[in-house]
This record gives structure tokens, sequence and C-alpha cells, in this order.
């Protein structure tokens, strides 16, 4: 339950007072240990950074666990380190976490989300002033029922474009893309942030969807941080510890974007400052200040999960079944609830 408090903010009244008590005290007893499965093999250039931003910045230490991040390159080695028990948290797109209980019956939790959005803009020639100028136009897309072909589309629809009157030119990955608008080959096309960050021939170009208003339109939730139901119930406190580390980072990098900036230039010494800043300046909205997880948006990505060839035949999985909210709100009853982004969606 949340109650409102004279600050303006939101505070959690829940279950877990085991949980809470654990939280509070963690800081007079003896760190947590926590292995950490991430699939970037270098700090990424997106919000999720914040879990290894996290540990070099101290946050896990003031918050009572100990965060060994083991490093893997694809989503199956890091499911494989979580079944093995060579991992106790593995960060995995949702849609491999969905998978992973409707295919195999693993008894996995979703108890945080640090980078809950995929950084996903609509880019196109100056000409075309608005979404609507899309019309008769050509849109780059990676292939036909890709990923970005499919939130484009709802993405536009929901701004009032007929999607039927645009031409769909397959190109293949993001980068790609990006060249071919560089290029005049199309007039429009999704690209992440980063991307559009690292384009450098774009006088000509311009962001016609931002970020923010593209996953107004298809608030899918991108990663979630799995745990198996075992560690769950025998580890809470490192859980709670976890979540709280994020979410404290998270705070301090929304309100003082400099605290990132100066942070990555040290692990992305390749990425020029002025990108680092424009990225900031991006992501203002998307950090996970309240853990990253919102029902509404769980709701929504399990319903386009199920639309998807992947999902042809497999049982459908209740949200409630493996979704795990308990721990982000015994640290929000500490921490209360910041307004002003990452809604609950409860």
């Amino acid at each position: 339950m949340l109650i409102k408090h004279g600050t303006g903010k939101y505070l959690v009244i829940g279950s877990m007072i085991s949980v809470m008590a654990l939280v509070a005290t963690s800081g007079a007893k003896a760190a947590e240990q926590l292995r950490l499965v991430i699939t970037e093999t270098t700090t990424p250039l997106v919000p999720n950074s914040v879990q290894e931003l996290a540990q070099t910045l101290g946050y896990y230490e003031r918050a009572g666990v100990d965060v060994e991040i083991i490093r893997v390159q694809q989503t199956p080695s890091a499911i494989a380190a979580l079944t093995s028990g060579d991992g106790d948290m593995a960060n995995v797109s949702f849609s491999a976490a969905l998978q992973l209980i409707a295919r195999n019956k693993f008894a996995i939790k979703a108890v945080a989300s640090p980078d809950k959005a995929i950084p996903f803009i609509i880019a196109a020639k100056k000409s075309v002033a608005t979404p609507i100028d899309l019309v008769g136009r050509t849109f780059g897309v990676g292939r036909i029922g890709s990923l970005d072909h499919s939130l484009s589309t709802t993405v536009l629809s929901d701004l009032g474009v007929d999607v039927d009157a645009i031409d769909l030119v397959a190109l293949g990955q993001p980068s790609v893309r990006a060249t071919a608008l560089a290029a005049g080959r199309v007039d429009a096309t999704t690209m992440s942030v980063g991307v559009w960050s690292a384009l450098t021939d774009k006088d000509d170009l311009h962001v016609l969807v931002a970020q923010a208003d593209y996953y107004a339109a298809a608030p899918l939730l991108s990663k979630v941080n799995i745990v198996t139901e075992a560690f769950a119930r025998d580890h809470p406190e490192a859980i709670a510890a976890f979540v709280r580390g994020i979410v404290l980072a998270s705070r301090d990098f929304a309100s003082n974007s400099d605290i990132w900036v100066a942070a990555m230039e040290k692990a992305r010494p390749d990425v020029s400052r002025t990108v680092l800043e424009e990225l900031a300046s991006a992501y203002s909205k998307n950090w996970s200040t309240n853990g990253g997880i919102n029902l509404a948006d769980v709701a929504y990505t399990t319903g386009r999960a199920y639309e998807t060839a992947d999902f042809d035949g497999l049982e459908r999985i209740d949200p409630s079944s493996w979704i795990d909210t308990g721990h982000i709100d015994a640290v929000l009853t500490e921490l209360g609830v910041d307004g002003g982004m990452d809604d609950l969606g409860r």
C-alpha cells in the first residue's frame, strides 16, 4: 500500500517487515555477498551502467552488499551461470527471462530493473518536420517483424501516422540504418540514443521522436535482474541491499548528471566528454530511481512478448508469479518514492 508523505513523496507500507529491518541495519552487519552476471563486456553507454558504477563509486558497499561482477558475452551464458549456481543474480532481457519460465519451468524472480527502457529515438531528415510528414516517405527498419519495426509502427500509429502509407526498407543493424539515413538512402529510421550521439554526419538530420515520447507510446520493459527462487528465499538481505545501492546511485545520477559523466569518463576513456554529456541529458528521466519495475509496463511487455513467434505455443505466464516488487517496496519504505520519474505503475 502507498501513502502520501508530507513532503509530497509516497511511502510504501508492505508486509516485508523482516526485509525492511535487515535493510535498515545492514550497515552494522558484515556485508552480504552477491555475484552479479551481466552481458556487457565493457561499461555500456546506457543507464544500465549504473550496475557497474554503483560498485566503483561505493554505493553497494554503503548499502551493505559486496557485489562481484561477472561478465559474459551473451544472454544464454548469463542464464547458464544463474541456473548452474555460478552466479546469484543475472541482468537479462525481459523476454529471455519470461521464456526461461515458459519453456523450462525454471523458478525465478525478477527483483529490479536498473535500465528499464530501450533508449530508442526516431531520427529523420530535417525535411521531415513532423511524424505526419513520413507519409509517402521511406523508413529504415532492421527487418520486417523486428523489434524496432513493431515498436516504431506502434509509436507512429500512436502519433497519428498512417503507417501503411510509409515505405519500409529493411536495412539491418542500427548503425547501418544510421549510416543509410545520413547518406540520404532513407528519410527516417529508429536507432538508440547512443548510435545517434556517435553519428558524426547529422547536420541535415534531427530527432523526430524523442526517447521519452517513444517510450511513452511503447513502454516496453527492456531488462530485468533475476534470481532463483531459492536465492530469493535464502538471501533477502543481499537482494534488498543491491536494490538500495541501485536506487541511491540512480537518484544521484538523476539529480546531478556530472556524477555519471565523471564516472563514465573513467570507465570509458574512449568516449568524449561531449558525447557523455549529450547522453546524460538524453537519459535525464530514465534512471531507475524507484527500482525500475513498473507493473503497468510489465503487463504491456508481457502482452507484446506473446504476440511474437518466440512465444508461439507457450503457456501464458502471469506476471505476479515471477515479478517480485517486495524488495523494492522495502527499500522505498525507507527512502520514500521519487515522484519525479520511474513511476511504479501500481
